[in-house]
């Protein structure tokens, strides 16, 4: 498979073809719409996120859906492939997955989705909604004080609630996974009207080599 050369700032170190860092600049993203007909986006977001705010032209493939079907979607992806999300978090845990069933070649947008808007690049906005990690760092947050103040007003016992939520994020920061993410993104004000599934969003890629996506999102 063929490694496409960016026109801008990335940078690339690999030990192995599925072990690349390579990071895309939203400048070098606009000017690939208009000059790589072959540029696949796919945000990993969340339905819910990715009706409030899209790069016009992207895929949505939740990160749990493309988890699950990781190799099939694979199987259907070309040498020109963009991963973003809200901050580049789940887009890289995106690219390891996709690294390791052999698309070397994935690009991480830098600053996410929000970066890309701000730089100018053409986005459909939708309902407001609070992002996944923005929702994170609320119920984080507020677990802590809860326990801090538990433990001074009710037990000592409840301020170990703090300690685990510590241990939490530091084991999240240090596997790049989220645990309360994913349990935060299956409550119900996180759901779209109509959640991607494995037919809607990993069936509209065609085999690699056999075309383009049937429709892209507006």
């Amino acid at each position: 498979m063929t490694r496409p050369s960016p026109s801008a700032s990335t940078s690339s170190t690999s030990a192995s073809p599925a072990a690349p860092v390579t990071a895309l600049d939203p400048e070098t993203l606009q000017s690939w719409f208009q000059e790589h007909k072959d540029l696949v986006v796919i945000d990993v977001r969340s339905a819910a996120e990715f009706e409030s705010l899209h790069i016009r032209g992207s895929y949505n493939v939740p990160l749990p859906l493309l988890s699950e079907h990781t190799d099939e979607l694979a199987a259907r992806l070309g040498s020109r492939v963009v991963l973003v999300c809200q901050s580049g978090a789940r887009a890289e845990q995106a690219r390891q997955r996709l690294g390791g069933a052999g698309i070397g070649t994935a690009y991480v947008l830098t600053g996410g989705v929000p970066g890309f808007a701000a730089a100018g690049g053409d986005v459909v906005r939708g309902k407001a909604r609070w992002d996944l990690e923005r929702q994170v760092r609320l119920a984080a947050g507020s677990l802590v004080v809860l326990g801090l103040a538990g433990g001074k007003f009710v037990s000592p016992k409840i301020r170990l609630l703090a300690g685990a939520i510590g241990t939490g994020l530091t084991f999240s920061a240090a596997t790049n996974t989220c645990a309360m993410g994913q349990a935060i993104s299956a409550m119900p004000w996180n759901k779209a009207a109509k959640e991607p599934t494995r037919e809607s969003a990993i069936l509209q890629f065609p085999a690699a080599g056999n075309g383009t996506p049937e429709a892209k999102a507006s």
